[in-house]
């Protein structure tokens, strides 16, 4: 076997600052309140002199002006579980530790290709979603893990090599039990090679059984004891706003947001959403909801992100934003549209389905429809507005547009290329119609479908046009 760990030492603080535009200094503090202290910061306030551990009234004798936030931890669990569900795209054996995913990928290597361009997949999906990262290949899970704190982008394919390149790992960074490495680099011990060259006896005498079981899960001598991550069913997705917004076009950059992590989500499942909600939460919990709603399973980021940014855009806020919240429970499974071996579609072009839900999304549900046959022959009555794909196969040509009513061609003569077809029905309905229709050329080049009265060909009537 072989796992895949993905190391993200920056969760806490990449989790805010992809829902920021903003670049300036920001710190996350944790600890009493008369006590706080720095737990991660920026570029811009390291930039600035202020450094993890630091205590918060020193940091502001520092700088005056930055932002600092609570450090959250059920934010992070957030942000690693969404991760979870990204990396479940590429194996159905994810697992969680902390501040890192793990997942087992020698069975996915034969569908995406091998490791360096599997890792490469693996790391352009992460860092598209605003994450630091770093990843690590071993035989086992907790190898991977400690391997991914060692040096970024460390692949160790087979058990033998695997033991050479835990040899020089300090003791500080190999991930077992706290007390345990406190008291052997007491003893001196200050790498694992040095470690796994002690009796085992000894060990288990001195440490207990934790200890010796931590290792065996490291060399893959017993069972890694991880439980498999399952994505779940409903994406429910919350973003708290950094101040009170109070017009749409603010609201733009974390709906793409949460619109790219809707479709990363919906890519780990390898599913698509018809319909999903967006909530606006203002004061005293009060909300407004938008929904969204497709034409077909789509899972396309930029697409939903346009769709909703298109409802969005039709309404008017009542009151300041404070917290966004997308939800999406219809998840139906997704088809992609097939393409031709040989398509000739300019590389820019949308697909139909596409145009079709960016046009829904800025004129309304009901400016874009299809057109549907029916049995009736009269041409008046022959066409509607269809709700399903199901329709009436018609035998002869019919023009792309009709008119309303009949109107009297004017000009010189047509010319005759097909015709004629007897249209003779309506008595039913105090309409009666009997014409005979031909399709006809003007004389300025134009396809036409005209009639007249049967027995003659002067007078013609036009009744719509061919594309």
């Amino acid at each position: 076997m072989l796992w895949a760990c993905v190391l993200l030492p920056h969760l806490a603080l990449d989790g805010v600052l992809r829902r920021r535009a903003d670049e300036g200094p920001l710190v996350l503090v944790d600890g009493a309140v008369n006590a706080r202290v720095i737990v991660a910061a920026n570029a811009s306030a390291r930039d600035a002199g202020l450094r993890v551990g630091q205590r918060l009234i020193a940091a502001h004798a520092l700088l005056a002006q930055f932002d600092a936030l609570p450090y959250d931890a059920c934010a992070v669990d957030r942000w690693q579980r969404f991760l979870a569900a990204v990396a479940y795209r590429y194996s159905s054996e994810v697992s969680l530790l902390p501040h890192a995913i793990v997942l087992e990928v020698s069975r996915s290597l034969a569908l995406f290709g091998p490791w360096p361009q599997f890792e490469t997949m693996l790391r352009e999906d992460i860092g598209a979603l605003g994450f630091h990262h770093r990843i690590a290949l071993a035989p086992t899970p907790h190898a991977a893990y400690v391997l991914a704190g060692m040096r970024d982008g460390l692949a160790v394919h087979s058990p033998d090599h695997l033991h050479q390149a835990l040899q020089p790992v300090p003791m500080r960074k190999s991930r077992l039990p706290a007390a345990s490495v406190d008291a052997l680099s007491g003893m001196g011990i200050r790498t694992l090679g040095q470690l796994l060259k002690l009796p085992r006896d000894g060990l288990r005498r001195r440490f207990g059984s934790e200890l010796l079981a931590a290792i065996d899960r490291l060399l893959g001598d017993s069972p890694s004891g991880l439980d498999n991550y399952r994505p779940p069913d409903v994406f429910d997705l919350h973003v708290e706003l950094m101040h009170e917004v109070e017009n749409i076009a603010a609201l733009v950059f974390p709906l793409r947001r949460m619109t790219g992590d809707l479709g990363a989500y919906l890519a780990g499942r390898d599913g698509g959403v018809q319909r999903f909600l967006l909530k606006l939460e203002h004061r005293e919990g009060r909300t407004t909801e938008v929904q969204v709603g497709l034409l077909a399973s789509e899972r396309d980021a930029g697409m939903l992100f346009e769709v909703a940014r298109g409802r969005l855009e039709q309404m008017q806020l009542p009151e300041p934003v404070l917290a966004l919240r997308m939800i999406a429970r219809d998840l139906p499974s997704f088809v992609p549209t097939g393409r031709d071996l040989f398509d000739e579609r300019p590389a820019n072009a949308l697909p139909i389905t596409q145009l079709r839900e960016r046009l829904r999304a800025r004129l309304g549900d009901r400016a874009v429809y299809r057109l549907g046959s029916t049995t009736d022959p009269r041409p008046e009555h022959a066409q509607g507005v269809a709700e399903s794909s199901a329709g009436y196969d018609e035998p002869h040509p019919r023009p792309t547009w009709l008119l309303d009513r009949p109107m009297l061609l004017r000009g010189a003569p047509p010319r005759i290329i097909a015709g004629p077809e007897r249209l003779e029905t309506g008595w039913w309905d105090g309409a009666e119609a009997r014409r005979d229709y031909y399709v006809i050329e003007t004389s300025l080049g134009q396809y036409a479908w005209a009639f007249c009265q049967p027995g003659e060909q002067t007078g013609w009537m036009l009744q719509g046009w061919f594309a």
